[in-house]
């Protein structure tokens, strides 16, 4: 009887369990805006605000913590590229730039390669380690998509703080929570947590 043994670098992040080559990258890139452009059809509408929530936001951190800042950045740039060129695959199945709540896709980026970056640092290797990468993930998206549907709407500050941050908080907490949980699981049941 044997047994696989994975080798493991200083730095890797899940994605890096995969064998390495071009076509493995450009698979996870194009998965990665799959998969968020997928979570964000998970939408609730919340009543007075123009945002939903959605599952884009969980995928969008679980793509840079599993994949690294690299790849994760370039999934969540092909999900905003290929949303602003038509492909009805935001929030509730809208694309385009104008939306009000384009500014979160744009924190997502932003997000995405932050924990990325985070992850190779071993931020997703324990659970207080991937909750502190999941909470500054999840103020990046705000510190962008707050200000952005303050200008797309014409709100006040104030307003778009009450419409697009105060009601998503518990829900970002719970996804965060979760996603907090599943990357420090799979390094432990892989034997390397």
């Amino acid at each position: 009887m044997s047994t696989a043994s994975v080798s493991f670098r200083p730095g890797a992040v899940l994605a890096d369990l995969l064998p390495a080559s071009r076509v493995r990258d450009i698979a996870l890139v194009a998965g990665g805006a799959v998969l968020t452009g997928l979570a964000a059809q998970i939408a609730v509408p919340v009543p007075g605000s123009p945002v939903p929530v959605t599952g884009q936001t969980f995928a969008a951190l679980l793509v840079g913590s599993a994949f690294g800042a690299r790849r994760g950045f370039l999934s969540l740039a092909l999900y905003a590229l290929v949303g602003m060129a038509g492909v009805p695959w935001f929030a509730g199945g809208t694309s385009g730039a104008g939306g009000a709540s384009f500014g979160y896709v744009l924190g997502m980026l932003l997000a995405a390669t932050v924990v990325g970056a985070l992850a190779r640092r071993g931020a997703d290797r324990s659970v207080p380690r991937a909750a502190g990468a999941m909470v500054l993930g999840s103020a990046l998206i705000y510190a962008v998509g707050v200000p952005y549907l303050a200008l797309s709407t014409g709100m006040s500050f104030g307003a778009a703080v009450a419409a697009g941050l105060t009601p998503f908080l518990i829900g970002d907490a719970l996804k965060a929570a979760l996603a907090m949980g599943l990357l420090p699981a799979a390094w432990k049941l892989l034997g390397r947590g």
